[in-house]
């Protein structure tokens, strides 16, 4: 029987426009979601100051001078406490956001599509994901230790989001500038391995216990190579707060510490190595290991409780990424914008001016800027090699990367002893260096074109 037909209908242009729906939707939420969280820390980062909170109520008609101690700090904890809300917030969309760019990227680099379901491009992909699990039953093992089980996940979150405490975003945009900002950053990431060790023991698994052991043995030998790393930028900085550190660079690649002293740029070879050791990122992923462990030490856990995991694990790659730009790249600072430009700008009044606030969205942009890049190359790493085996990840931190630093922290000290108090080294050390990176970046290049066209490939991004 032939099927009715269908008059007065244009069905042309319904699909047009829900693709172009999809479309706008998934860019107001790519672009708009992460644009008003960062609008907010950079709002909300120098108001939660007791001095200028005070000032911006004092503009809003509201003198707080007359209230008692206990309700001006219980003000500044309200503030505090939106602003956290908010650093945690941008550490979940980023994580998710992460998800999709590394699936596309990856995706492309195997030559398949990857997400491209739900939203333009996949992109609502770790929306969907997000509330499938949110959704899933939570199962617990009958002979797991129940209390343990369920603590593990907001150990790892924990230590997730006290980072953001210390770490910048801009020249005046960080919660709390502590004077010993990269040692404590370096403190609280120790519960994340906490976390997952005790999810690994409490699972009562022994493909759980193994990824947990697995993790302790990785992330406590790479702490070893990354805490030496980490003394090379505190040593040619003189502090260890993380915008003291800034500070101490200038805006153009010549003034970064990566690329004004050659140990300095093998510290952070060493860093970033280790660190993609600590986020158990490949080809360090050994205590996950699906080809030996079924999934390691989230082999038990399921539904929100294995989410907040890799909420943790992919945001992650932001916080790697955003203390390496800190230490070794410049972190926020802006060409032709000194210290002297800040201090003009913000005036001499209670509130700063709007030239001032202008530096400070610039600050971040460079900031966010140089992290992205970053990220995208952890993620790079992750789809290039190969997992490695454990006694080869354990060979590699104390045979080769603890020596390493060593030599690099010990002759540092002696370069700053030596070579860095002649003013007119510092230039031309670093534009040297900066003349070698841009010569070794055209030849990766270039050899990158060369073999994309000896197997007869293509660059193709008309389907993404």
């Amino acid at each position: 029987m032939n099927a009715p037909a269908i008059k007065n209908q244009d069905l042309s242009k319904g699909p047009g426009r829900t693709a172009r729906g999809v479309v706008l939707a998934t860019l107001a939420v790519g672009f708009g979601l992460p644009t008003i969280l960062l609008a907010a820390v950079l709002v909300l980062s120098p108001l939660s100051k007791p001095a200028m909170l005070a000032a911006a109520l004092r503009a809003a008609g509201v003198d707080v001078s007359g209230w008692s101690q206990t309700g001006q700090y219980a003000l500044w904890l309200v503030a505090m406490a939106v602003l956290a809300l908010i650093l945690v917030s941008f550490g979940a969309v980023i994580s998710g956001m992460t998800v999709w760019w590394e699936m596309r990227v990856s995706a492309r680099m195997q030559s398949r599509i990857g997400y491209n379901r739900v939203g333009a491009a996949g992109f609502f992909q770790w929306i969907a994901d997000a509330v499938k699990l949110l959704l899933k039953e939570d199962l617990i093992p009958a002979d797991a230790d129940r209390l343990l089980f369920r603590a593990a996940p907001y150990f790892v979150l924990v230590g997730f989001a006290l980072v953001f405490v210390a770490l910048p975003f801009g020249e005046s945009l960080i919660a709390a500038d502590l004077n010993v900002g990269i040692f404590y950053i370096t403190a609280v990431t120790a519960l994340v391995v906490v976390g997952i060790l005790v999810a690994g023991w409490s699972s009562n698994s022994k493909w759980a216990l193994f990824g947990g052991m697995r993790s302790a043995a990785q992330v406590i030998s790479y702490e070893i190579p990354a805490g030496l790393a980490v003394m090379v930028p505190v040593l040619m900085s003189g502090t260890l707060s993380m915008q003291g550190i800034i500070r101490s660079q200038g805006a153009w690649p010549w003034e970064w510490h990566a690329l004004t002293n050659p140990f300095a740029l093998v510290a952070f070879a060493i860093f970033f190595v280790a660190q993609l050791a600590e986020g158990n990122r490949t080809p360090f992923d050994l205590p996950e290991a699906e080809s030996e462990l079924v999934a390691g030490y989230l082999s038990e856990y399921s539904a929100f409780r294995f989410a907040l995991f890799f909420l943790v694990e992919f945001g992650n790659l932001w916080v790697m990424s955003a203390i390496s730009v800190t230490l070794f790249f410049g972190g926020w600072q802006v060409p032709f914008a000194g210290p002297a430009v800040f201090e003009a700008a913000r005036g001499t009044g209670d509130l700063p001016g709007l030239g001032w606030w202008g530096l400070q969205l610039a600050s971040m942009l460079v900031f966010v800027a140089k992290t992205l890049v970053l990220l995208n190359v952890v993620v790079w790493v992750r789809w290039t090699l190969p997992r490695i085996r454990v006694d080869q990840m354990m060979s590699l931190c104390w045979k080769y990367l603890v020596p390493f630093a060593f030599v690099c922290f010990v002759a540092t000290l002696l370069w700053q002893i030596l070579v860095a108090r002649v003013p007119a080294t510092a230039p031309v050390v670093g534009g040297l260096m900066l003349v070698a990176a841009v010569v070794a970046g055209f030849s990766f290049l270039r050899l990158t074109r060369r073999n994309i066209s000896a197997v007869g490939d293509r660059v193709d991004f008309t389907n993404w």
